[in-house]
This record gives structure tokens, C-alpha cells and sequence, in this order.
């Protein structure tokens, strides 16, 4: 933190917080971790939504309503618990003055025994947002008692929002949206600043990402919706960009936690969007995301919202249907985030890793009977388990997350992805069904599918090392037990 004011004892709270950096689960450097469930859409007509796990074992969120008119929190054990958990209004649109119009993005935040809400508040018959904070006391938000502290003063009196604040090395920023007042053909940057205490910057702030690229300036030239998440020894910054309809999208800047934040150069900026508008799956002008870890403390989670449809009558921000979804946070090799894509609704998809690759490898979806050889992407790789499956009883089907309606089916011994549904023939519906069974050869942590329908013990099997399935017979070999073993992510 910065604002204490004995410099042993600064030292020592950074050291501490770079401690725990070092020993937090969010933080290692592991790729693997459990399948998370939950059931998307997890709450209509909410957007901007913020969801943060607390030390007492509860989940809280607050977005924006789309009357625009009051800070709502809801709290929950489970992030799935959130869709049905009752709200509290602690905060409500006043007749005049500053919180008399637009009340938009609020975000909860626990400081040094204390809440705090970032939230950007409108004046009434005047375009004037600014960022704003309150403070509450209490050891439950929706029952603290809150007070106000006021507006974040920047260096312009100009447009501003969506502010965020994270702590470094026992340092704490505020990094929020703004335009900039000798780019008034921008909407808005995104700045960055120490903070004082927790509604007070350090100022001059320094601007680290302005919409410069394309798919930044599309319908409206936006940088906004900061975020972030540490792990891997990096910062990663998701921010949001165009207008707030389909064109809406995510990017990402990244710096070294051991790099000087307010310095620009710090951070690197990704070339081309990381989460965006999918047709496939259904899923349109994904953005304004937050980050929470599932309840087992061992997978990060994108929260975020979208809307089920791409074209739009009139302002975006009149249309009541942005809705608070939530998805897996999948990890590369190097230590980079693959949001891939926004996920269907219903209940999150996994990816299937080999029990015997090396490197690893999925099941992916290809076109044929094998792949082509061009490299999978995350989106390929996911899949949900259909239970039951198309045939019925104690089967599960594996379905396409990324194509929706197509299955994984057994052809011989060969394996497509074929298009069917419930109405498809019998043959069909048991060629594209498995019987879910411990690993071959990992039981406690594995999984492996037999064929349904099928007298002799046919498994699926993964072959090579560019994601190749069969559908064979496992006898004692080691290597062919391995093949037919999986473990889900």
C-alpha cells in the first residue's frame, strides 16, 4: 500500500504482499486444474458485473441495472448460488447534483477493513460522468453502513469511469477510463495512478493505452472496463474496446510485476482482440469482464457480459439485455491467459487432455476422420458432456462447444463430428454416445469412454500427437490404456 507512512513499515507490507503474491494458488505458474460447472446465463440484465471472493468464504457481485438508477449486491457460497441470491440495494440515484443521472460499472473492493465501490455517477440533464467512490463499514457489504467520499480527482475535469484498483509489491493503483482533452475525437483512454488512500490518486497519471488500433475504434473509439489479474510473474490488464453492441471486445496489456507500472513502455499491448463476438456459439459484444477464482481455489474465472444476439434497435446502452456470464480462464505453456472463446449457454464445457502425450495433447474438433494438421485452438478443444446422451440412460454424449449441435461419433473404428440432435435415427444416437467409466489408467483422476451399444469393450482412444481419435478395443498394454484415458480440465 502507499499511503503508510513509515518507510520500515512500507517495506515491510511490500515485502508481505510479494509473499503472498509468491504463495497465492491464482498466482503459480500451473496449467492444469479441475473442470469447473457452471450454468451460463448465470444472471439477466446485468452488466459491467464484478464478482470477488471475500476471506469469510463468500462471493460478491454488483453490475449495472438497466434502469441505471441504484448500486445493487448480492452474495453467495457459490458463484451459481449468485443467479438466484437476493439482492440489496445500498445505494440509490439522488434528485440533483453528482448521482442525480447515470449510475454505471460498479465495483466492490475490500481495503484495510474496509468496502469500497468504484462506481461512475452522472449529473441529471448534462453529459458529466465521473468516477466516484464509497466507503462502507461493516463485515457484510450489504449490510455495511456506507458512506461517501467523493469523486476520484484527476488531472481533467473530463469524461471518466470504470475505475479499478489493484495492489503490487505492496503498492496500490487506480487504473480507470478517460478521455484525454487534446484527443476530443477519442471517447477514452485508459490511465493509470498510485493511490494515496483509497479515493485519493497520486497525481500527474500517466495514460498507458489509447484506441488506436481498428478493432478499438469501431463505432465509438473506446478503451474502458479495466481489469486485472496476477500470475506468472506478469500483470494482465483486460480492458474493453468499440461501442457496447456487437463490435464490443476485449484486449489485453501486460507488464512485469517487477516493472515500473507508470511507465508506458511497461506494458505490452495485444495486436488483435483476445475475447470476441462468436456466431457459433451464439454469443455477442462480449466485454466489461472481472476476475474471481471458482470455489475450489484452483481455477481463475472470467466474468464478463454479452448479450444472445447481434443487431440492435436504436442506442446499445437503451437495450435492457446485457447479462452477467462466467467461463473457465485457461492457461498456455508460456504462462499466457487463452480466454478462447465466449462460451455457449447452458452448463461450461472442459477440454480433454491425454493421459500418454507428451507434449500434451486434446481431443479436438477436426473436419474428416482426422486432423488436417493445422494447429488446434482452445475454442477446438472444448467440448460438452451431454449427460444423458443422445441415446439415453447412463450415456453421455460429447458435443462440439465451438459448433454447436455436432457430436463426437464413431465410424467404424474411425471417429467424425457429425451434426445431430434428438430427433436423429437410433444408429445415430448410439454411434454418437459413450459410457462414462474410470481411467483405464489413472482411476482416481482419469476418464475414459466406452462405446454404447458395442458388445467387446470398444474405447475411444487418442493417437498421435496432432489430436487423432480411433475407437478401439483396450486389452493389458499400458500404452493402450493410456490412449484411452483422459483427464478433464
Amino acid at each position: 500500500m502507499l499511503w503508510p507512512s513509515r518507510p520500515k513499515l512500507r517495506l515491510l507490507l511490500a515485502f508481505l504482499s510479494f509473499l503472498l503474491l509468491l504463495l497465492s494458488p491464482s498466482t503459480l505458474a500451473v496449467t492444469h486444474s479441475p473442470p469447473v460447472s457452471y450454468t451460463n446465463t448465470l444472471i439477466p440484465q446485468r452488466a459491467d458485473p464484478h464478482i470477488s471472493k471475500h476471506t469469510d468464504g463468500y462471493y460478491y457481485f454488483t453490475a449495472t441495472v438497466p434502469a441505471y438508477d441504484s448500486i445493487i449486491i448480492r452474495r453467495s457460497p457459490t458463484i451459481q448460488g449468485l443467479s438466484s441470491a437476493s439482492e440489496t440495494t445500498i445505494w440509490r440515484r439522488k434528485s440533483s447534483g453528482i448521482g442525480s443521472n447515470q449510475v454505471w460499472a460498479p465495483e466492490l473492493h475490500y481495503i484495510d477493513g474496509k468496502w469500497y465501490i468504484y462506481v461512475a455517477l452522472g449529473v441529471a440533464n448534462e453529459w458529466r460522468i465521473r468516477a466516484f467512490v464509497l466507503e462502507g463499514v461493516g463485515a457484510n457489504p450489504q449490510t455495511a453502513t456506507w458512506t461517501e467520499k467523493g469523486l476520484v480527482n484527476t488531472d481533467w475535469d473530463t469524461f471518466s469511469l470504470d475505475a479499478h484498483q489493484f495492489q503490487v509489491n505492496g503498492t496500490r493503483y487506480l487504473v480507470w477510463a478517460q478521455q484525454e482533452p487534446t484527443r476530443t475525437d477519442e471517447n477514452s483512454s485508459l490511465l493509470l495512478a498510485k493511490l494515496l488512500n483509497p479515493w485519493t490518486i497520486q497525481r500527474p497519471a500517466t495514460v498507458i493505452s489509447r484506441p488506436l488500433l481498428s478493432w478499438e475504434r469501431v463505432g465509438y473509439k473506446v478503451n474502458e472496463g479495466p481489469a486485472t489479474l496476477q500470475k506468472n510473474g506478469k500483470i494482465l490488464l483486460t480492458y474493453s474496446a468499440s461501442a457496447t453492441d456487437s463490435n464490443y471486445c476485449m484486449g489485453l496489456l501486460t507488464a512485469s510485476v517487477g516493472a515500473h507500472l507508470l511507465n508506458p513502455a511497461s506494458w505490452s499491448k495485444s495486436p488483435a482482440p483476445v475475447f470476441q463476438s462468436n456466431s457459433f456459439t451464439q454469443q455477442y459484444g462480449p466485454g466489461h469482464n472481472s476476475f474471481t477464482v471458482s470455489e475450489d481455489n484452483l481455477s481463475d474465472i472470467l466474468v464478463f457480459h454479452d448479450r444472445g444476439y447481434p443487431n440492435i434497435t436504436g442506442d446499445p446502452l437503451n437495450d435492457p439485455n446485457r447479462r452477467t456470464r462466467v467461463q473457465k480462464v485457461y492457461w498456455r505453456a508460456d504462462g499466457t491467459p487463452d480466454l478462447g472463446i465466449p462460451v455457449p449457454d447452458g452448463v461450461t464445457p472442459v477440454r480433454l487432455r491425454s493421459f500418454s502425450s507428451s507434449p500434451e495433447v486434446y481431443i479436438r474438433y477436426y473436419t474428416g476422420t482426422s486432423p488436417s494438421g493445422s494447429a488446434a485452438t482452445l475454442a477446438d478443444q472444448l467440448f460438452r458432456i451431454v449427460t444423458p446422451g443422445l441415446a439415453g440412460g447412463n450415456t453421455v454424449s460429447l458435443e462440439s462447444a465451438s459448433r454447436l449441435g455436432l457430436y463426437l461419433r464413431r465410424s467404424g473404428t474411425q471417429v467424425r463430428f457429425d451434426a445431430g440432435s434428438s430427433s436423429s435415427s437410433a444408429s445415430f444416437k448410439s454411434e454418437a454416445s459413450w459410457m462414462r467409466k474410470e481411467g483405464l489408467a489413472d482411476a482416481a483422476k482419469g476418464v475414459s469412454f466406452e462405446a454404447a451399444g458395442v458388445s467387446d469393450g470398444q474405447y475411444l482412444r487418442l493417437t498421435g500427437s496432432e489430436g487423432g481419435l480411433v475407437v478401439a478395443a483396450v486389452g493389458g498394454d499400458s500404452t493402450q490404456k493410456g490412449q484411452a484415458t483422459f483427464y478433464l480440465e
